[in-house]
């Protein structure tokens, strides 16, 4: 029988703690924080913080550094570049996966509220576990594949047309945001590779360099792996650089037909 419910652990049911702003603050911002500690054995908690607007950065990455510096130590969270280019600070955020530093306060009208991706297990806070997304991503055997020898003392090259090709692909940073946000890898993430995934496969099958073709779309042939992609678009939706995984993977499923017929 199939079950529908949250394990006792998962579900969030202790008061949280408040940590209210200081000084004699005028722009207040509440942010609803998840909160969520495997040592301590507790369920997880939603703490409030109140931020002073006045005092903190434009982004939400600015606001969580504030509470971790000022607040609450123990918050804990992914960050890095913090200019939208590493993808480690992709978090839920009132509602919408993105990225907290490039989600500017001022566009979250009233009370925001910050989790971990969806679907993913939590290691702590806001840290979702990527272990098996990353094991999907090197499934796919993310580099270059060539067997004929390389031109002697020269690179690989393409022509601008088929350099061309890769825009909208290559760009990706593995955030995540849009696998997690596909009720398909919710459902199936230990059979399909999800959106990210898929996105960097195709980069490679559109790569005119790359000699494994053939090999790369056998690997991808499979009910669960590419075809439970319903084309939903949320994908495309919700990432925060702007690509579309969703026509990659029909050009994937385009192909697979092609050397069919």
């Amino acid at each position: 029988m199939a079950e529908f419910t949250l394990p006792k652990n998962s579900k969030v049911k202790a008061k949280g703690k408040v940590h209210k702003a200081t000084g004699d603050a005028k722009r207040i911002k509440t942010f609803k924080v998840y909160r969520y500690d495997p040592d301590t054995g507790e369920n997880p908690r939603y703490d409030t913080f109140e931020i002073n607007l006045d005092e903190c950065g434009p982004m939400v990455l600015d606001a969580l550094i504030k509470m971790k510096a000022e607040q609450d130590s123990s918050l804990t969270f992914r960050r890095s570049c913090r200019e939208g280019i590493c993808g480690s600070c992709s978090m839920n955020i009132d509602g919408r996966n993105g990225l907290a530093c490039t989600t500017a306060i001022e566009d979250v009208k009233g009370e925001v509220k910050i989790t971990p991706l969806p679907a993913m297990d939590v290691i702590k806070d806001l840290v979702p576990d990527f272990t098996h997304f990353y094991a999907q991503y090197s499934s796919i055997k993310p580099w270059m594949q060539t067997v004929s020898p390389p031109p002697s003392g020269k690179e690989r090259l393409q022509s601008p047309d088929d350099r061309a090709k890769l825009d909208g692909l290559y760009e990706c940073i593995l955030c995540a945001c849009c696998s997690t946000s596909c009720p398909s890898y919710w459902w199936n993430a230990d059979k399909f590779l999800g959106p990210a995934i898929l996105l960097q496969a195709y980069r490679w099958l559109a790569d005119s360099r790359d000699e494994m073709t053939g090999e790369r779309l056998d690997q991808l042939e499979d009910p669960f792996r590419l075809y439970r992609c319903h084309t939903i678009m949320n994908c495309a939706n919700t990432c925060p650089k702007g690509l579309n995984p969703a026509k990659a993977i029909a050009e994937i499923k385009k192909m697979e037909a092609e050397r069919i017929l």
